[in-house]
């Protein structure tokens, strides 16, 4: 499979506006990140599945060529991670009943719905968005069907975003967690045998809702994946050049473009 990284960074990007801080002020692509978001492409040629949907979703997509979807799925409801799902309007366009499957919590389903009002509409507003929402449930496993190809399995994974439920999704030998502060044991056992594992490290400080660079290392020395990439960073982690040396092996930070295969 191949996991292509559209976006590495917390919900203001970098570089924020208005800093000039060492990262903001970078000329490194890979201290310049936009709004968290990945594409997992299985090798059989299948179109990929969509993790996140944020506001900087339309530049990502075109800047990969438009590439085939068959779903999209979300961790959670802040702007951030779905700032930008009426983007996949083309999306909805191409389905076969005209609505864009979309797998989330039940929660964050009805935040969609708040959110995009009109893509649910019984009075469909001719070339709005449509998505057709699967409720995911924390502890059911799921597939995703894909036309002419084998269906995508996912694990949910769920964990703590300060005192929000959100998930993770573990899809064969990748796992896939962003904006976490707390990963609990049952989840833990989820992760058991991971390949490559992607995990949020917002800075090298402690905050309140997402792990720090150590707590993240900790979670990757615990879960001993082959690789691990640290994504979903702010312009408090210090620029790429100086972090990079200093990680154990086999952890990388990931950045925009990225593509990895596993």
């Amino acid at each position: 499979m191949e996991l292509i990284f559209l976006g590495t960074g917390t919900s203001t990007g970098v570089p924020m506006i208005g800093c000039r801080c060492a990262t903001c002020t970078s000329t490194d692509p890979c201290d310049q990140r936009l709004r968290c978001s990945v594409i997992v492409r299985p090798d059989d040629g299948a179109p990929g599945i969509l993790i996140d949907a944020g506001p900087d979703l339309r530049r990502q997509l075109l800047d990969h060529q438009t590439p085939d979807l068959a779903a999209l799925l979300v961790t959670h409801i802040h702007y951030d991670h779905v700032g930008g799902i009426d983007d996949l309007r083309p999306y909805c366009y191409k389905a076969p009943d005209g609505k864009f499957p979309v797998y989330c919590r039940a929660d964050v389903g009805a935040g969609l719905k708040r959110a995009v009002p009109y893509a649910f509409a019984e009075d469909h507003y001719p070339g709005a968005p449509a998505f057709h929402l699967h409720t995911v449930d924390d502890d059911t496993p799921f597939e995703i069907p894909v036309a002419g190809h084998n269906p995508v399995k996912v694990v949910p994974l769920p964990v703590l975003h300060a005192k929000l439920p959100i998930l993770g999704y573990r899809i064969g030998p990748l796992a896939y967690i962003t904006d976490c502060s707390h990963i609990g044991d049952e989840t833990l056992a989820r992760l058991n045998g991971v390949d490559t594992l992607v995990i949020n490290a917002l800075r090298p400080q402690p905050h309140p809702a997402h792990l720090s660079l150590d707590e993240s290392l900790a979670v990757i020395a615990r879960v001993a994946p082959r690789q691990a990439f640290l994504t979903h960073m702010s312009h408090d982690m210090p620029p790429a050049a100086e972090v990079e040396p200093l990680l154990p092996q086999g952890v990388r930070l990931a950045h925009d473009g990225l593509r990895i295969r596993f």
